[in-house]
Parts: structure tokens; sequence; C-alpha cells
């Protein structure tokens, strides 16, 4: 039996634009516990969406309010 071992999170956030040097791009893209992520800032809820095996929501939420932005866990 096959199991999808990568878990995917999805949080509301205030996330306006993302570029490429930014603290949030260089967070997320070098943690070493994320497989992959996005930021959808065309979205009226800026959703990021967060593939990870091993992360907790509350994780990742500490991490993007550390950076300065709101997050929360969208059901």
């Amino acid at each position: 039996m096959e199991t999808d071992l990568h878990k995917i999170h999805i949080f509301k956030t205030n996330i306006d634009k993302i570029f490429p040097d930014c603290a949030i791009n260089t967070t997320l893209g070098n943690h070493n516990d994320i497989q992959q992520w996005s930021v959808d800032c065309e979205d009226v809820d800026r959703v990021l969406r967060v593939v990870s095996e091993t992360l907790q929501p509350e994780v990742i939420i500490g991490i993007i309010n550390e950076l300065g932005h709101e997050c929360q866990e969208l059901p």
C-alpha cells in the first residue's frame, strides 16, 4: 500500500508580493523541512501553501509571524 508522505498546509496571510531576495522567499526556500511552497498574491486571502512531511501548522505560522506577516490556517 502506497502512502503520500507529503502534507499540504494551507494558510490565509497578508503577504502582498514575493520578490527573489525577500525574507519570505529566502526563509521558506532554504528551510530543510519544506519541500515546496507558494503564495497566491492575487487571491483575496493571499493563500500560502506549504508542502512539508514534518512541520506542524503552528511552526509555519510562527515563521511567517516572525517575518512580520499575519498567518492563520485555513480549514
